[in-house]
């Protein structure tokens, strides 16, 4: 082949290249548009329709009078509810989750009948349906838990203490629901620790032990608190897990105690948008409803966001 044929067909070539590479570009492109498009039209509609509705008032006031009444419904019974249950979640769920994590990373044979059954389990997990998550709680937490220890603790008491709805156990279910988001996230943050960093340590004369609590683990807590953030998310518009296991459809009261039930904005939707005798009336208190439980999930995430990244900065300036 000629210099001239070669470099006609490296032009082609090239351009052919070119061409898919435009092609695939504005093909990604256009997705991440559309996906941006429906984001924005869905905001836009439920802060356009709920933002009428929302003020002070609302925010504040509970649900004494009528919680169908535009004039008179407010959501800070539900507005507790969800904020204590998410971050009840959050403190049963990351231990349990980043011990997971450091045993299968540090820990366990990767190719052992063990390490195959957890991480199937983790996956199958991950995969389950929510509502099946209510159920499990409703039979597992307190019909046997609650029950027992109603039997051991409270047995003079004709009403049970533990064996019935209740916040503990509604933010229990959530966190074995939101347990495979932190284990995947934590083994991926510990898996990016150079393994030069171990074995410095375990040179020196550090046990294992004291090498992961002191090297890996400070160095993995932004991609654990990453795995925190991504089980908040899912977890605060959760309402199928909660159905059964602690949320109320009405209470004059905030809840008290880990035994007591509590009111949740996203059941609070459900209830707006199908137990109401006018919907038409309630829809701005619906739309308003929806508004502010995105606005605590994003407060939510902002919170944990701010401290990974104060975290980080330490550890750099550490470093």
């Amino acid at each position: 082949m000629n210099n001239a044929t070669r470099g006609a067909a490296s032009g082609f070539n090239t351009g052919r290249r070119n061409w898919g590479s435009f092609f695939f570009t504005g093909l990604t492109g256009a997705a991440t548009a559309l996906i941006l498009a429906i984001l924005v039209i869905i905001l836009g509609n439920i802060t356009w329709m709920g933002w009428e509705a929302l003020s002070w008032r609302f925010v504040l006031a509970g649900t004494e009078q009528d919680m169908f009444d535009v004039n008179k419904a407010g959501v800070m019974p539900m507005i507790v509810g969800t904020t204590a249950r998410v971050i009840l979640m959050t403190i049963f769920v990351i231990p349990v989750g980043v011990t997971t994590a450091v045993y299968l990373t540090e820990y366990a044979q990767p190719t052992s009948l063990t390490t195959r059954v957890i991480r199937g389990a983790v996956n199958n997990l991950a995969g389950v349906p929510s509502i099946v998550f209510g159920l499990f709680g409703l039979g597992f937490f307190i019909s046997f838990v609650g029950s027992h220890m109603d039997e051991l603790l409270h047995s003079s008491l004709e009403a049970p203490v533990w064996g019935k709805p209740a916040l503990l156990w509604a933010s229990m279910t959530l966190a074995v629901m939101t347990l495979p988001v932190v284990i995947v996230a934590t083994e991926e943050s510990l898996k990016a620790i150079a393994p030069g960093l171990r074995e410095a340590s375990l040179a020196l004369g550090a046990t294992k032990l004291q090498t992961i609590v002191k090297i890996v683990l400070p160095q993995a807590l932004p991609g654990i608190m990453t795995g925190g953030i991504l089980a908040v998310g899912r977890a605060a518009g959760e309402v199928a897990p909660i159905l059964f296991t602690g949320a109320a459809y009405y209470m004059a009261s905030l809840p008290h105690s880990l035994s007591d039930q509590f009111m949740d904005l996203g059941y609070h939707v459900f209830i707006l948008s199908t137990q109401s005798p006018n919907i038409d009336q309630t829809r701005p208190i619906l739309y308003a409803t929806v508004l502010v439980l995105l606005i605590l999930t994003f407060a939510l995430n902002v919170v944990a966001i701010l401290v990974r990244a104060k975290v980080r900065r330490r550890l750099r300036a550490a470093n």
